[in-house]
Parts: C-alpha cells; structure tokens; sequence
C-alpha cells in the first residue's frame, strides 16, 4: 500500500514537472540520457554492439549465413531481426516464446534498416535465385529503464557497421570461403527517435516511469537524406 502511494505520488510530479518543461532526472524535455556505445564485444559474432542509454543496455550480436532468397527478391540478401527481453532486465519479462513488445522492438528495428535501405542487399547475392547472405540481427535487452526501441536501433546499426563478412569465390557451384574478410556494405545511417505524449507536452527519450504514464508514443527513423 506504503509502495503504491509512492507510485502515485511520484507519477504525479512527473507530470507536473513536464508540465512546466522540466524533468525528474533533470533533462529538458528535448534532451536524451548519456548514450555510450562499445563495438566488437562478443568474439564469435560477425559485428556485435553494446549501447547504454541512461540505465537501459542493450546487446546486438550479428551472423552470417548462406541461404537462399525471397522469391521475390532474387538478386537480395535476406535480413532477419530477433529480439529477446532477457528477463533478468525487468521484472516484467517472462521467459518463452517471443511476446508482442519484444515482436514490436524487432518489427521497428527491421523497418528502420530495410526502409532506409541501410544495407545494399543486392551486394550480398552469390548466385540470383540460387543462394545469398543472410543476416541475422539478434537484440538482446540486458536491463530495461526506457525507450528500447531507440537504444535497440541504435545497437543494430552499431553492430552492423562493425561486422565483417568471410571473403569467398564459387568454385563448380560451391562457395568456397577465402581468407581475409569485407565490411558488410552499409550505405545509410538509420537513426531511431521515440517521443512520449504526456498530456499536451512531447518528450524525448522517455525512460521507464515516464513510459508508466505516457499517452502514447511515436517512433521514426531518420536516415542521412
């Protein structure tokens, strides 16, 4: 009951503070929490990333594969995201099956890099139709204090631009892996920002309480153009 009060009190002067363009931490309205960002930090993966925003960290490990393209898109590498709210992050993740938030982190993630056309897929094509690179992007939250579609962006493009993909050549129609290794080819800079609605006023990065008691939210991703 104590801890309910609390609860009810505090949401109260966020409120209030927003209300007169100020906030609980001390950031203006428009203002985002410390971002740190360390590239290159699980050894097996072909790029990985970490990103700190404020409390909220996330992990991105990518991989490489051969496999085949979409139907559609014959002379495409695939892209593929995967998110997973670890749940020693929050006491609000369960393990399991993937549920609609951590769906939400990747569907966002994925738009932002395929609609800017952040890699050039047509470059990861070995044989049209036959066979291309697939890249896995896997986020993982480590601990979750706000806005994880924005720190889960920004540690998929961090990870992506620190990932090296195998050299190769088709010897009689086997892809045949040479020494030395290319950057994945990256020609945008996709970056995600989230606002929170509460009441009349907009703030940027909403860290989790202020996420508690939000209206709504609106992400975009903006791109170098």
């Amino acid at each position: 009951m104590v801890a309910s009060v609390i609860t009810r009190v505090k949401q109260k002067q966020i409120v209030q503070l927003i209300a007169k363009g100020k906030r609980l931490d001390g950031r203006g309205l428009m203002d985002y929490r410390e971002i740190k960002v360390e590239q290159g930090i699980i050894e097996r993966a072909e790029g990985s990333a970490r990103v700190l925003l404020g409390r909220t960290e996330v992990l991105v490990g990518i991989k490489i594969e051969i496999g085949q393209p979409f139907s559609d898109t014959p002379n495409e590498g695939v892209l593929t995201v995967n998110t997973e709210l670890v749940p020693l992050a929050s006491s609000t993740f369960e393990p399991g099956p993937p549920d609609e938030n951590s769906i939400e982190i990747a569907r966002v993630v994925d738009r932002g890099i395929r609609e800017s056309k952040a890699i050039d897929l047509e470059k990861l094509c070995i044989e049209p139709g036959k066979k291309v690179f697939i890249v896995f992007v896997d986020v993982y939250v480590l601990n979750h204090d706000g806005n994880l579609i924005d720190a889960s962006a920004l540690a998929a493009l961090a990870a992506l631009l620190n990932t090296k993909m195998s050299n190769y050549e088709i010897k009689e129609g086997e892809v045949k892996i040479k020494p030395g290794h290319t950057p994945l080819p990256i020609r945008r800079h996709p970056i995600t920002v989230t606002f929170a609605k509460i009441n009349d006023k907009l703030v940027v990065d909403p860290w989790l309480e202020e996420e508690q008691i939000m209206d709504a939210r609106l992400s975009m991703a903006i791109d170098d153009d």
